[in-house]
């Protein structure tokens, strides 16, 4: 079972796969997706951070693009992934974002357990997704981000009501990176140093610069990241311009957002724009 998804003008991608993907974390490598792995009738024995977890059926685990998997073995399992241009692009409540306690928002590894009746709703919710899967055309990516929205909203709520049941992970650096990034989720319009974020952790610069780099990214790159995933935001789903998009995103020069956009995604806003005009009036003629 493979179904894929990607979206020219947003990079966006959203995959529904089996265990034939896992395999190619025997030996141990970051995600670099948001996952759900999702065990039905069988244990998934795996590897996060180096803590061995078992996830037993019927429970479903979630995992940032940063942590570390090692596939150990199991069968009969379903996984959701998906990048921040898919998802994290669009607004959401605080609690089911991209920074929410599902992802960096949790010091813990989430594994949310499914009763017999919440089975049967995420097994509805499933077969709703690949139905959408196979439904092209120009509203289908806003209805598969709907439907994600409520996957993460239905297993918010369980992770919520049932937080005893959730696994410990001791990660120093994982902790300090879910705690940058609700930094970063809260201020990136105003603050664009590193500097004023190691002040609010009690770190310096360079501290955090070398723990992230432990974990292949950089503090800069996850504050220019957000700050291109909101201009996107705006770009397609608002008719504001690029200056007025600049502004919103805390730069006074308009010029400023759009090297950086150009060096992010190859394109300046305002031809990104036209791109995204180009292909919704090819989709439409067609």
């Amino acid at each position: 079972m493979r179904h894929n998804f990607k979206e020219f003008t947003t990079n966006a991608i959203f995959n529904i796969e089996n265990e034939q993907l896992l395999l190619k974390y025997k030996i141990a490598k970051q995600t670099d997706l948001y996952t759900f792995i999702w065990a039905n009738s069988h244990p998934i024995k795996i590897i996060v951070d180096s803590i061995p977890l078992t996830i037993k059926p019927n429970n479903i685990l979630a995992l940032t693009p940063l942590q570390y998997i090692q596939y150990i073995e199991g069968k009969d399992v379903i996984i959701y992934q998906f990048n921040r241009e898919f998802y994290c692009i669009k607004d959401h409540d605080h609690e089911v974002s991209c920074a929410g306690i599902l992802f960096f928002g949790n010091s813990n590894i989430p594994i949310i357990p499914l009763n017999t009746s919440e089975r049967r709703k995420f097994k509805i919710l499933h077969e709703v997704f690949l139905d959408e899967l196979e439904t092209k055309d120009t509203i289908q990516a806003e209805m598969l981000r709907m439907l994600m929205a409520r996957f993460i909203i239905k297993s918010t709520r369980l992770l919520k009501a049932k937080a005893g049941l959730v696994e410990t992970a001791k990660s120093s650096k994982i902790d300090l990176l879910r705690e940058f990034n609700f930094l970063v989720e809260t201020h990136f319009k105003k603050e664009h140093s590193v500097s004023f974020y190691a002040d609010k952790l009690f770190k310096s610069p360079k501290t955090l610069s070398n723990t992230f780099s432990k974990l292949n990214t950089s503090p800069l790159q996850i504050i220019h990241e957000r700050i291109i995933l909101e201009a996107k935001r705006l770009l397609i789903y608002t008719d504001k311009t690029a200056k007025e998009i600049a502004y919103e995103v805390g730069f006074d020069d308009a010029s400023h957002l759009s090297r950086l956009f150009k060096k992010q995604t190859s394109f300046s806003p305002s031809n990104f724009k036209k791109q995204l005009k180009s292909i919704m009036r090819e989709k439409l003629a067609n």
